[in-house]
């Protein structure tokens, strides 16, 4: 293509789109612009981004490297689509980035430390071996560009010593610098005693020693049998020698008979004992995924480093000082007051320094202002990037990609909306422009209408979910679709929408189940004290870091918690007044780790099917029991695929290719299995039923029935039976949670959903609202962390956090009913609240 061709390009063309339940499509998408795709939940959005935007991109660009290198990258498979034209190289920030190591730090993932690093190794007042302070000079920032033995060797001009200056690299707590105590997390970890000892009144035989429930431990019981401790007597019981073997018995090999279920028995001479701790100790050892770490991490406790304090460096650097700061210091300010720091710097540094000190700190500025941008500002450099929440990791993960600068991109965002308070969405907005000044394109994926109105262009995918989706159903400017009569997201953009739900009466007097909290000192919350009322639907709102985690995760949900078991309060919990006795949080996490799991072995319904199957006079025949009709089982599961239904091949050093197996054709079952057929179904017809086709069949069939009908009335009738629920959109996943609670009383429940309206179009959040409502009619009592304003107009309660996050939040800003609270707002958040009445005709 010539560059002439190129500059004529300004649009990726697809055609033929059937990547999972997109029909075929044919759509453009304008190359440097601003492109956003809105659709309900489970239409296709995603296929159509990531699935082939994203893969496409991506792939074609890694085509242009090296086999050795393609063969060590995570390549995307080819995407089910005929063709696509003019896509440029791809990067893709999705909606659930990985949970970060605790090495990670707000810091270190926005590469800011680095800077500061550099800063307090060029411009830091140091101290000599003999406690002389240097002030900050360009002979000591020189002295690490001098070659040789003479590198980074400065002289003290008191007394005459020569030392080494520190390094940028001396002040990473991930090399050198980390604290010799805990080698750099700011944490040590100590074996929990009492919890070596699951039960005491259960025996060694029953499993009392829970540290012998770890992998290849199981056996541990009859080793200590041999060494003279009764195995079938309570282990409280035990004679303290028999204890003292148990936790402390010495590790080495010892002849062992060991005994089957069976009855036989067999000999083995050298069978190594590990007691209760080495259980622990050897187990952490030769432990390799971090499922196996967590698990055995349950066994300890951690505590603030006693040697650095949680700094995570070794105590000695803190003597080097940088505008009278030192690196722990400034690692703990908020991210907002940096440039404070910076100014008051480069005010006290001399004029020799000045052109230095410019340079070094108008990075840190580059460096902080996407942060900023994207309302960060109230967290530090050294927050733990494990405790980071899912939005805050996408816009650490954007901010550090628009600092790159790249040119001829396209940037696929997956829900970059999440966690942002509607003050925030201003700061994302300019990111995007700056992303398109910079001469890239930009596809993304949100349900925020403000995002929505944003776009230069959008691309609607429906109309419905499921197979009832994967069409384009309106595309154009954002006010083009205002007056489309196709539009699904137009009612919303013009204000023309309904969004006020009708409400349901509380079950019995609120005040009767008022659950009251009060919280002294705890993160930047100080003597907060609030009351939730009971059987009603309470918004908690507020800026990112305002406190509403710290305040109802944190603290009520597990004070409930412990007031139930008769365990004391979490420390900060001053006081607790409440008759709720249960509490169920609500995430958006996908459900099941692999495809295995689906809609109806997640419910009751594969259970009873099966039961059917093997009642039936052909299975008896035949003595085919309730395992034969599970594809988990070797029994029932086609042996070429073992139940998943799709093959894996290894084409070399091109990306792994999943086929649907050619032996069962995905159906996952033997051919004998699914010969046996119920009123004509086969198990393999029921499961490609969706629930709105299958509530037909099952109508006599009252134990699923009952759960068809819940899953229809929480919006999910068109899902299939046998559909993966890891593959279920956020919004799908956290309604199916709540299926077993929508069918009995409720009354002394807590229910808490933290950003409920996560990947759900605004029509999705009205269907939410009927599954709140639901639980309301049980009983329940619902709070739900939020900044959607749908939410917060439809909710009974509401309370609002802040004035802005970190420690510029904390505060009880209002509290009480929305439609009266948008009459005068008090803050922030009830401002947007008030205006977003105003646009739907509300006030």
């Amino acid at each position: 293509m010539s560059a002439n061709q190129t500059n004529q390009v300004k649009q990726i063309e697809v055609y033929g789109g059937n990547v999972h339940n997109l029909k075929n499509i044919n759509v453009n998408i304008p190359l440097n612009q601003f492109v956003a795709i809105s659709g309900p939940s489970g239409s296709g959005k995603s296929s159509l981004a990531m699935g082939i935007l994203y893969a496409e991109g991506s792939r074609r660009y890694l085509e242009a490297l090296s086999t050795y290198t393609r063969r060590r990258i995570n390549q995307n498979k080819r995407s089910q689509v005929q063709e696509v034209r003019h896509i440029p190289s791809a990067i893709a920030l999705r909606q659930r980035p990985n949970v970060p190591s605790e090495r990670s730090t707000v810091g270190s993932m926005s590469e800011l430390f680095n800077v500061v690093r550099l800063i307090f190794s060029r411009l830091g007042s140091t101290v000599c071996p003999n406690g002389h302070r240097l002030p900050p000079s360009l002979k000591i920032a020189q002295a690490m560009d001098v070659a040789g033995d003479q590198m980074g060797m400065i002289t003290c001009p008191t007394c005459g010593v020569e030392f080494m200056a520190k390094a940028a690299e001396d002040f990473s707590f991930n090399a050198g610098g980390a604290c010799p105590k805990c080698q750099g997390t700011g944490q040590v970890r100590e074996l929990d005693e009492s919890k070596l000892i699951g039960d005491q009144t259960l025996t060694l035989a029953e499993g009392a020693v829970a540290s012998w429930h770890l992998p290849g431990r199981n056996f541990m019981p009859s080793v200590a049998e041999t060494l003279g401790v009764r195995i079938n007597v309570p282990y409280q019981d035990l004679t303290a020698k028999e204890k003292e073997i148990v936790l402390h018995g010495e590790k080495k090999q010892y002849p062992v008979d060991f005994r089957t279920s069976t009855g036989r028995v067999f000999h083995t001479d050298k069978t190594l004992y590990e007691n209760a701790y080495e259980a622990v100790y050897d187990s952490l050892k030769t432990s390799k995924s971090e499922r196996a770490v967590k698990k055995i991490n349950q066994f300890f406790h951690f505590s603030v480093c006693p040697t650095c304090h949680g700094t995570r460096l070794n105590p000695e650097l803190l003597q080097q000082l940088v505008g009278e700061l030192n690196i722990a210091q400034v690692a703990a300010l908020p991210l907002s007051e940096l440039p404070n720091w910076a100014t008051k710097t480069k005010q006290s540094l001399p004029t020799e320094m000045q052109a230095l000190a410019k340079v070094l700190f108008q990075n840190l500025t580059d460096t902080l202002k996407p942060l900023l941008e994207l309302g960060l500002d109230y967290l530090t450099l050294s927050r733990s990037g494990n405790t980071l929440s899912t939005g805050e990791l996408q816009r650490i993960q954007l901010a550090k990609t628009l600092r790159t600068e790249t040119t001829g991109v396209l940037y696929v965002l997956d829900e970059p909306s999440i966690g942002l308070h509607p003050d925030n969405i201003k700061g994302l907005i300019n990111i995007f422009r700056a992303l398109i000044a910079q001469g890239n394109s930009l596809v993304v994926v949100d349900h925020e209408v403000d995002i929505i109105a944003a776009a230069d262009w959008v691309i609607e995918v429906g109309p419905g979910s499921g197979d009832a989706g994967g069409q384009i159903i309106a595309e154009g400017t954002p006010q083009a679709l205002q007056s489309n009569p196709h539009s699904l997201i137009g009612p919303y953009l013009s204000g023309q929408a309904n969004i006020m739900h009708a409400k349901v009466s509380p079950v019995k007097k609120a005040a009767d189940l008022t659950t009251q909290v009060a919280i002294n000192q705890y993160f930047n919350l100080h003597n907060v004290q609030i009351s939730i009322p009971g059987n009603e639907i309470t918004a908690v709102t507020g800026f990112s870091g305002a406190g509403k985690t710290s305040l109802i995760l944190d603290s009520m949900v597990p004070a409930i918690q412990a007031k139930k078991a008769r365990q004391a309060l979490p420390k900060q919990v001053e006081q607790l007044t409440t008759q709720l006795k249960e509490v169920v949080s609500v995430d958006a996490k996908p459900i099941g780790k692999n495809s295995r799991s689906s809609l109806a072995t997640y419910t009751t319904i594969m259970d009873n099917i099966r039961r059917i199957f093997a009642d039936l006079p052909e299975s008896k025949q035949r003595k085919y029991g309730v395992a034969y009709f599970s594809y988990n089982n070797k029994q029932g599961a086609c042996e070429h695929c073992g139940g998943v239904g799709t093959i894996s091949l290894d084409i070399q050093y091109l990306p792994d290719m999943e086929e649907v197996c050619p032996y069962c054709h995905g159906a996952r079952y033997k051919d004998e299995i699914q010969a046996i057929h119920w009123h004509g179904y086969s198990i393999v017809d029921l499961l490609n039923l969706s629930v709105q086709e299958a509530l037909v069949v099952f109508k006599d069939v009252p134990k699923i029935e009952k759960q068809l009908k819940l899953l229809a009335e929480i919006g999910l009738s068109y899902l299939h039976l046998g559909e993966s629920t890891p593959s279920l959109s956020g919004g799908e996943a956290q309604r199916l949670k709540l299926v077993n609670h929508l069918n009995k009383s409720q009354t002394k429940t807590l229910f808490v959903f933290d950003e409920p309206s996560v990947g759900l179009h605004p029509q999705d959040v009205q269907t939410l609202l009927d599954v709140l409502n639901k639980l309301k009619e049980k009983g329940a009592t619902i709070i739900m962390i939020t900044h959607d304003l749908d939410l917060m107009t439809n909710a009974d309660y509401l309370i609002d956090l802040g004035p802005r996050g970190g420690s510029a939040g904390g505060q009880i800003m209002a509290s009480g009913q929305p439609q009266q609270l948008v009459l005068q707002p008090q803050s922030l958040t009830l401002q947007y609240l008030a205006d977003h009445f105003k646009k739907f005709g509300l006030i």
